[in-house]
């Protein structure tokens, strides 16, 4: 019996509201996070992402009121993600009503982060997430929302993230993010079939065969999407039916 898959919707929030760019620039309002969140709950959506993106101090006081009041209007697991430095951040979110939490930076920064996340709470709340771009030596990490490259390698970071305690992988091509082009797929499959934890396709969903592509041939187990919801593009009922039908297995609402 194959597992089933999941579709995600990622919030990107930045001073209280949702806001989606393009290849991680040029930003524009997309709604307010919380009813947006409850739209896709109702949808059919089977996880929800939310990531502070602008994670100042003050903007995380704002963001943990805001995971408060997503776990009040939705009834589906979520992740939250953005300005997590230390076990400190996570306890604040965990405790505002969070499923899971994402790290990125500090992370890469601090690789045992993930081990101290996972001892504490088990591998099921900690994703890595990983901002990669395709460079001309290969594929390359990024931090500091994508500003910054490190020389660490796409695989060999997931590899180490997943050895220390990771439970998921969710890996952004910054190449396809915004583009709606479709995913980066030959990345994700050698990703799925080298880790023995779930990765999550991240980055270029713009139809409803580019996440029959993930599954099928990136390999993937969850794919991931925002402006494609966010602007109605797609439906998420929609879609799960349509993948259902390729024989891609998921959760029908």
């Amino acid at each position: 019996m194959a597992l089933t898959k999941r579709i995600i919707a990622c919030l990107d929030v930045k001073d209280g509201e949702t806001v989606k760019g393009t290849n991680f620039v040029n930003l524009r309002s997309a709604g307010d996070p919380v009813e947006l969140g409850r739209r896709y709950s109702e949808e059919g959506i089977d996880e929800l992402v939310y990531l502070d993106i602008t994670a100042t101090h003050e903007g995380r006081r704002t963001f943990t009121d805001l995971v408060s009041r997503v776990a009040r209007a939705i009834n589906i697991p979520f992740t939250v993600g953005g300005g997590i430095h230390g076990i400190e951040d996570v306890d604040r979110l965990l405790n505002a009503g969070a499923d899971k939490v994402s790290v990125n930076s500090a992370a890469l920064s601090d690789p045992t982060l993930i081990d101290t996340i996972a001892c504490r709470y088990g591998s099921q709340v900690c994703v890595c997430a990983i901002d990669a771009r395709n460079d001309a030596d290969g594929w390359h990490c990024y931090v500091h929302g994508g500003r910054l490259r490190t020389e660490r390698g796409l695989l060999e970071w997931a590899i180490e993230a997943a050895d220390r305690g990771a439970g998921e992988i969710l890996f952004t091509s910054m190449d396809h993010d915004g583009t709606k082009n479709g995913f980066a797929c030959s990345a994700l499959r050698v990703l799925s079939d080298r880790l023995s934890i779930p990765v999550i396709a991240s980055g270029g969903a713009g139809c409803i065969q580019h996440f029959a592509d993930a599954f099928q041939q990136g390999h993937a187990d969850a794919a991931l999407a925002a402006s494609v919801f966010h602007y109605g593009e797609i439906g998420i009922g929609e879609l799960k039916r349509n993948l259902s039908e390729q024989g891609i297995p998921m959760r029908l609402h």
